[in-house]
């Protein structure tokens, strides 16, 4: 890996396992400085030794994003040491469920963590970034921000709402050197994957994994692996030109299943 981020600090949302997990371990192989901001203490810790195994610096700060006086707290302790040039805004949760499977506290549940908890963190950052006259913001949003999803009611409203805020941010902010773009990913291969079908499927779990797989017209889930090089790319100097845009990563999903 060529080091295309030496002196960069990297701050990693959701990093404690997952898609997160990957990106922290991808941008210490690049040379950033990683910080994570996760609520579950234990598999952040455990990222951050495996970060660390890759000679670069990492700390983690238990932070619920969803909490605006916790972020800008643990936010105005992180900018005091380092200026933080990238900001990787991974955490979400999810939800199944059409409109009418889908209680009032459900919604809100999703609108704190993946709209409400992207905002904070956004917001922690800008300042400082303004005055560093740079910056790069990746948000992680979904196929469910352009397509229709069954079943999933809320989880399409927030994930609607990071591809809205991307373009946002990204027009606001152009003369302050500042980029921000999101990553729509399909189908992922993670734990969380793995758990649900263990939990919803326990007698058929090959069989419903490789539906699930089938389901992706390239024929199998994504690689966090993958969806963590396509952030790579995103935040070194080759995408210099790029902001203001939403990058699927669905095996084509988006254009192949219309």
């Amino acid at each position: 890996m060529s080091k295309k981020l030496t002196g960069k600090t990297v701050l990693v949302t959701g990093g404690g396992s997952g898609i997160g997990q990957s990106i922290c371990l991808r941008m210490a192989q690049d040379g950033a400085r990683v910080i994570i901001l996760d609520l579950t203490q234990e598999s952040a810790a455990a990222t951050a030794e495996q970060v660390q195994a890759l000679g670069a610096e990492c700390e983690v700060y238990a932070c619920d994003v969803a909490n605006s006086q916790q972020v800008a707290q643990v936010l105005g302790e992180i900018t005091q040491k380092y200026p933080i040039d990238i900001l990787i805004n991974n955490a979400g949760i999810a939800h199944v469920g059409n409109i009418e499977n889908t209680r009032e506290e459900d919604l809100d549940r999703l609108y704190a963590v993946n709209v409400k908890g992207l905002y904070n963190t956004t917001l922690g950052v800008i300042a400082s970034m303004k005055a560093q006259g740079s910056g790069i913001i990746i948000n992680m949003a979904s196929i469910a921000s352009s397509v229709g999803l069954a079943d999933r009611f809320a989880y399409s409203m927030s994930k609607g709402a990071v591809l809205s805020m991307t373009l946002s941010v990204a027009k606001d902010y152009l003369n302050d050197g500042i980029r921000c773009n999101c990553i729509s990913p399909g189908r992922v291969h993670t734990p969380f994957v793995d758990n649900f079908i263990a939990k919803n499927y326990p007698d058929n779990g090959e069989e419903m994994f490789e539906k699930l797989s089938k389901s992706q017209p390239i024929g199998r889930m994504a690689q966090p692996e993958e969806v963590a090089g396509l952030v790579a790319y995103l935040c070194s100097e080759e995408a210099a030109f790029i902001t203001g845009s939403n990058f699927p990563i669905d095996g084509g999903f988006i254009t192949l299943n219309s």
